[in-house]
Parts: structure tokens; C-alpha cells; sequence
């Protein structure tokens, strides 16, 4: 048995869980819970979106203090910290590693229109080939295109994507881990190492990145500073699939290779896993993307706008999570066949009301406009359900890759409306759970690392499938 501290930042709320595994044993225990969301600052030049980085640091020391009691209290060390965030996002820090101010946020509206810009010089079917990522306004290279125009490029020594930021905090190991370096569109698709020219296309100097490590090397011990503030007395940081979505595919408890995934949580990434990445025509055209996986797989995914639009609706009628139940319920008596809308329209990127904007599409789309709520949240989870068949349909006919069950992991496993209708629309069983995939894909790794568990990652799946809670929904039911 060994113990393990996993670091989890999620868009909207961050955690810290201590994991302990043995050969037939995985548990988590949460230490800390957090919210997270990008925060709006006025400038000069109007105003921007940042996350607050220095904050979550604040919490995850917390957590980890917390890690370390609770390991006192089991009477083992902590072996070692793992850390996931979501993607694309970077930190710039000058010659000193400090960092130079809060990070943007992807949903930043700085990037708009830079793809179109970049595309007139250098086609998008040219960048798949290089990079294999789908069009995305928010990916890395054209934040950093966008940041041409601002001073801060200029003074920066290093860019750290926000794991590897994170990292550098715990451990002042400088890295680029190799999950998250995929999703930058400055990576070679086939190696999932920086491309010089598409680094020479983002316009920066390449000794600002960090040179690339997998999941699953040890990195380095602990700042003795952070040793001392959390109680983390020899501990060391390990390289996990530091993509949350790389980690959560990890804690996917599939049987065999014959299944799709729909990591759901803000975001949702419905797709394969794979051996080697799609490149056709035809993948790029349906919006597919080619993202490095944990032991080298490839991630063939389609990202669906997600629980977001459903939380901004939340947001606009003054609730919280706590009061999507009683809606829930409500939207599951409605009958089938009311709207639906496109939930990957980029109207919905932003933040902002998002009420109103779910009942323009479905004017715009010449259906029914719900004004009540359960009615808004039933339009909001069909349209979900319908972008995740039509991703687990695309993924299929594009990879070649048959898939028998479809695996629900995250927030979104426990929404059990969203789930039958998933199954409805896929016609085939959804597995929902674990709910916390990633911080489990984070622990695993660590273990893995630390020789308590051994294999591949069937193996690690089947220790995953033993020990979770999952609940099957059956097409029809």
C-alpha cells in the first residue's frame, strides 16, 4: 500500500484527494474542495480574463497540509504529489521564476478571429497534419499570437503551462509534460514533442518552453519550503497526465479497448483511445482532435461545449449546484422531442447570460422556446446527449474503432438524467462513473511509479473497475 496526493484544478473547482493504493485496493479521501472560475479585471484596453493561480496555489497548500495529516493519522508517508489542470492555459515568469501576472483565461476574448488570421497564411489542413489538433479559438499558439500585442511576451524568460507552473511551485522542477504540451498546437502530433516551426510560427523564442517529460517519470523532491508548510516530509513529485482529460481516461474503467469515453465536467471530451492519431480530411473536417494519452495512446476526441452552458444557467437564475436536483427531476417528467440546440456553438464560449442565449438558438432554429426552467435545463442535457452520440458516431466512423459501451467519467457521472438520455441517443449502455476519474488516473500513475501497482493500462482500468461504484443505463429505459 503506498499514499498519494493528487492536485486537481478543474475550470470551475479545484480538490485536493488523498489516494491509497495497493494491488487489490484504491480509495480516495478528499482533503480539500475549492471553487475556481476566471475572474473579470478592468484594464486600460478593456477588460480581460484571468485565473487566479496565486489563490488555487493558497488552497492546494492546504489541501496538501491536510494530505499530510491524514497520512499521519493512517501512519504511512505520502510517497509522492501529482498535478492536473485543464489545458492550453500558461504562466510567464521572468529570469528570477517568479511569475509576471495571473494567467489568462482560454475564454479570454483576445483570441477572436487570430485562427482565421493565421489560417490565410498557413492553411488548417497544413496545421493538422503538424499538430493534429482540431480548430479551436482558445488553443496555446494563438493565445500566444494574440499576445504579440502585449508587453508581457517581451519581458518573459520561461512559459510554463499550469500544471507544469504548479509544479514548478512544489518542486522548482522546470518541465513540460507531455499530455498537456499536445493540446498547445506547438507539438509534433507523432512524438507529442515541441515542432521548432510551429514554434517559429506562434512568434516566440523556443528557450521560453521547458524541455518535455512523460507521465510517470519522477521529477524532483519537494521545495524544502513547501515541505516544511505542508508536512510533506520526503515526498516527491511525479509526472502524471497532467491534461485532466489524460488523467481521467486513465481512471476510465473499461474492460477491453471496445469503448468510447465522455469525460464530463465543464467541458466534455467524447471520444477513443487509439494507438496512432487520425489525420484524414475527414477527421479534421469533423472537428476531431488528436491529444497524447497516458503510456503514449492517443486521445481521438471531439470537445463538446459541456456542463457549462447548464452551470451559466444556474448562474442566471441566482443557484448553485445544490439546486439542480429539483430541476433535474422536473426536467426528467417532460416528454422527448422538445428543442435542442448546437451546445458547440461558439456563442456559448464566453461568459455571460446564457439563459437567453439557449432560447435564441432555439428561435434561430425555428423550435419551441422554453421559458420555464426545467424546460431550459431538458433543451440544455437533449442537446448534450445529442452532441455526445453524434461525437461516440463520428469518432467510430472515423477511427474505425467499434465501440460496445460508452463510459460517462467526472461532475457529469452523476447527472442520471443526462446519462439515460446519453444512452437513448447512443443506443448503446452508458457506464457512469468514477466521478473523480482524474484525480484517480492522477494516483495510479503515482503508484505505478512508486512499483505499489504494476502493467499497463488495462491493468490499471481493471483495479479502477473493481474498485468503483458505476451505474448502468440501458438504451430505452
Amino acid at each position: 500500500m503506498s499514499l498519494h496526493a493528487a492536485v486537481d484544478f478543474g475550470a470551475s473547482s479545484g480538490r485536493v484527494m488523498l489516494g491509497a493504493v495497493g494491488t487489490d485496493h484504491l480509495e480516495l479521501t478528499e482533503a480539500a474542495r475549492f471553487r475556481n472560475g476566471a475572474v473579470l479585471v478592468p484594464r486600460e484596453r478593456g477588460a480581460a480574463l484571468y485565473w487566479d493561480m496565486v489563490g488555487l496555489w493558497r488552497e492546494s497548500l492546504t489541501g496538501l497540509q491536510r494530505v499530510a495529516e491524514l497520512a499521519r493519522a493512517a501512519g504511512e508517508p505520502v510517497a509522492s504529489v501529482g498535478v492536473a489542470t485543464w489545458a492550453v492555459d500558461y504562466g510567464l515568469l521572468d529570469g528570477d521564476g517568479t511569475l509576471l501576472a495571473a494567467p489568462r483565461s482560454y475564454r479570454d476574448a483576445r483570441t477572436d478571429g487570430v485562427a482565421e488570421r493565421l489560417h490565410q497564411r498557413v492553411p488548417a489542413a497544413e496545421l493538422y497534419r503538424r499538430n493534429g489538433l482540431q480548430h479551436l479559438p482558445f488553443t496555446t499558439v494563438y493565445q500566444l499570437l494574440a499576445e504579440q500585442e502585449e508587453s508581457l511576451l517581451a519581458s518573459a524568460r520561461s512559459l510554463l503551462l499550469l500544471p507544469d507552473l504548479v509544479g514548478w511551485w512544489l518542486s522548482g522542477h522546470r518541465g513540460a509534460e507531455s499530455t498537456n504540451v499536445s493540446t498547445t498546437g506547438l507539438a509534433d502530433v507523432h512524438t507529442g514533442r515541441w515542432a521548432p516551426d510551429l514554434v517559429e510560427l506562434a512568434g516566440i523564442d523556443p528557450a521560453l518552453l521547458a524541455p518535455e517529460h512523460d507521465p510517470g517519470v519522477v521529477l524532483a523532491g519537494l521545495r524544502p519550503e513547501v515541505e516544511e508548510s505542508t508536512g510533506l516530509d520526503g515526498a516527491r513529485l511525479v509526472a502524471v497526465g497532467s491534461h485532466d482529460t489524460a488523467s481521467a481516461v486513465v481512471g476510465v474503467p473499461a474492460a477491453d479497448e471496445r469503448f468510447a469515453y465522455v469525460v464530463c465536467g465543464t467541458w466534455s471530451l467524447v471520444g477513443v483511445e487509439l494507438e496512432e492519431p487520425v489525420l484524414t480530411e475527414a477527421s479534421l473536417a469533423s472537428g476531431f482532435t488528436n491529444e497524447r494519452g497516458v503510456d503514449g495512446r492517443i486521445r481521438y476526441l471531439h470537445n463538446v461545449m459541456g456542463l457549462w452552458v447548464l452551470q451559466g444557467c444556474l448562474a442566471d437564475w441566482g443557484l448553485d449546484s445544490t439546486g439542480l436536483p429539483p430541476l433535474l427531476a422536473a426536467a426528467g417528467d417532460l416528454p422527448a422531442g422538445g428543442p435542442v440546440i448546437d451546445v458547440d456553438d461558439p456563442v456559448f464560449l464566453h461568459p455571460g447570460p446564457m439563459v437567453s442565449r439557449v432560447q435564441r438558438a432555439c428561435e434561430a432554429a425555428g423550435q419551441p422556446v422554453p421559458t420555464e426552467r426545467p424546460a431550459v435545463v431538458r433543451c440544455v442535457l437533449d442537446s448534450l446527449a445529442g452532441a455526445f452520440a453524434r461525437a461516440v458516431e463520428d469518432a467510430v466512423r472515423l477511427s474505425g474503432r467499434d465501440v460496445d459501451v460508452v463510459h460517462v467519467v467526472g461532475g457529469g457521472a452523476q447527472n442520471a438524467l443526462l446519462c439515460q438520455l446519453t444512452a437513448d441517443a447512443c443506443g448503446r449502455p452508458v457506464l457512469a462513473g468514477p466521478v473523480e476519474a482524474t484525480a484517480l488516473g492522477n494516483v495510479l500513475v503515482q503508484a505505478r511509479a512508486a512499483g505499489t501497482v504494476t502493467g499497463g493500462l488495462e491493468d490499471l482500468r481493471a483495479l479502477v473497475a473493481k474498485t468503483a461504484e458505476l451505474v448502468r443505463y440501458v438504451p430505452g429505459r
